[in-house]
């Protein structure tokens, strides 16, 4: 193992040169700020780009920064790159409205507003790329079905029942190797133009040419930022355009989780600094039964108290449930701790560790997240979201962090995982209602991984409450900006 100096200082190695190669892949491309109506747009160009238009649309719960990878690999190569934020995500202000069932509802919605962007950056004579990925490939195939500025389109992860033996003409879909059924779709794509049609052909009828690809090591996610993803897509459409721009595709992924990365493990030394005394709180005494038994009564009554409530306060899918669920799950679980054990050991309130946890966790990576990754400030909009979510999730969290002091490895994946099997139980409970929680669920795990590793740094030397607090705050920020808004 390494000593205690050597890890923070390769930490922040491993930091700095990935910051170094994040930002050589942005050398020469400016990011330009604008709205087109209500909808919030950047625009990637190099300086004397002269090439054709692309506009790029994020999948259901990202934002424009989670399309950058592509967005900057076609803006070096002389494309002109346009990525924008649909309604209820990111920085719009807007939330998502109509019906979710149906074509005219919220899909015609979406539609409507991509073809506002494409009529704003559109020559005449040149028409505008599409480039989407997962809830926006179905939203962009509709678009071109409709619209006569459009041309080729590349889809990542892309499922639509729009797609037919003729439309869309120019096509390129490419799925990640570890979602098979998307990897499906596009191969049948593909097969519509030429039934002997195999994953990396090109093919075409007519005016029609396709291909269904696979980008290596992927699945839903990392396919926004596979290299071999990005030199297709580039391929794709100098070849639509017979253009010849080239650009060496740097590893922008691996990079990002490696400063993520960087970020999180540096909290340890971060924390060290804030509170020079480290607390004295004691460890909490209890048998492996106790402690299942702690777990079992808040998972499994949370979602029976709650899920028959007709919860909608709030203008995100799900999010006012989940509010409540937090606080329910965490109020019973302090009581449990209470009836079991016979006290609480919440230790001293520090406000320099909230701070110091705050500001390193929203603060230096956020500001890193949502440079690199994916929208990670809220727009005032959410302000209200955020505050509700809070209300839970502060006693929640407080309760994992005083149920988890210290305890075991073992011990702390429980407590986090009776988190998940209740959410489970209560979409079981409601699944049209709540189907929406399993997205989120990802979420929360990320959550504990990261926050969760920077909390438990800062508990060693300021103790369970000043954690819990905090943490519960970050959780309510994480949940607040990562869910779209919704209004039925």
């Amino acid at each position: 193992m390494l000593k205690r100096p050597v890890a923070p200082l390769l930490a922040l190695f491993v930091g700095l040169a990935s910051v170094v190669l994040l930002e050589y892949a942005r050398i020469g491309v400016t990011f330009d700020q604008r709205w087109v109506d209500d909808t919030p747009v950047t625009t990637l160009s190099r300086a004397d780009a002269t090439g054709p238009h692309v506009v790029v649309a994020h999948g259901f719960a990202g934002s424009r920064e989670m399309m950058q990878a592509y967005g900057l690999t076609l803006a070096q190569a002389g494309y002109r790159v346009h990525m924008f934020d649909f309604e209820g995500h990111g920085a719009h202000p807007l939330p998502m409205s109509g019906d979710v069932t149906q074509i005219e509802g919220t899909t015609q919605r979406l539609m409507n507003q991509t073809v506002t962007v494409i009529q704003d950056v559109a020559v005449e004579g040149n028409p505008v790329a599409l480039l989407g990925h997962s809830m926006a490939t179905d939203v962009l195939i509709r678009v071109a079905e409709v619209s006569e500025q459009t041309g080729p389109i590349v889809l990542l992860s892309a499922f639509s029942q729009a797609v037919t033996k003729d439309h869309p003409r120019d096509m390129l879909l490419i799925s990640g190797q570890w979602e098979p059924p998307l990897r499906d779709f596009g191969l049948n794509a593909a097969r519509m133009v030429d039934p002997t049609a195999r994953e990396g052909d090109v093919v075409s009828s007519g005016n029609t040419i396709r291909s269904a690809m696979v980008a290596p090591f992927t699945e839903h996610v990392a396919i926004l930022y596979s290299r071999a993803g990005r030199h297709e897509a580039l391929s794709w459409l100098n070849r639509a355009y017979g253009q010849t721009g080239t650009v060496s595709i740097l590893p922008t992924g691996w990079a990002f989780l490696a400063l993520m990365a960087a970020i999180t493990l540096l909290s340890a030394p971060v924390a060290r600094l804030v509170t020079k005394t480290p607390t004295e709180q004691s460890k909490l005494q209890i048998s492996s039964k106790q402690y299942a038994l702690i777990l079992s009564v808040p998972a499994i009554m949370t979602p029976l108290l709650a899920a028959p409530l007709d919860i909608q306060f709030l203008p995100v899918l799900v999010a006012d449930y989940l509010a409540v669920h937090l606080g329910i799950y965490g109020i019973l679980t302090l009581v449990m701790l209470r009836l079991v054990t016979g006290q609480i050991g919440y230790g001293s309130l520090r406000f320099a560790g909230i701070a110091g946890l705050l500001i390193w966790g929203i603060g230096v990576f956020g500001f890193a997240l949502d440079r690199y990754g994916a929208n990670f400030f809220p727009v005032p909009e959410r302000a209200a979201i955020i505050a509700a979510l809070a209300v839970g999730a502060i006693p929640f969290m407080v309760a994992d962090a005083v149920l988890a002091w210290k305890q075991s490895v073992w011990r702390r994946i429980a407590s986090r995982f009776a988190l998940l099997v209740s959410l489970g139980i209560a979409v079981a409970l409601d699944l049209e209602g709540l189907f929406f929680l399993i997205m989120i669920a990802p979420v929360i795990v990320l959550f504990f991984l990261v926050h969760g590793t920077m909390g438990r740094a800062f508990g060693k030397v300021t103790g369970p409450l000043t954690t819990g607090l905090a943490l519960g705050l970050i959780l309510a920020w994480a949940l607040g900006v990562s869910f779209p808004m919704f209004s039925a």
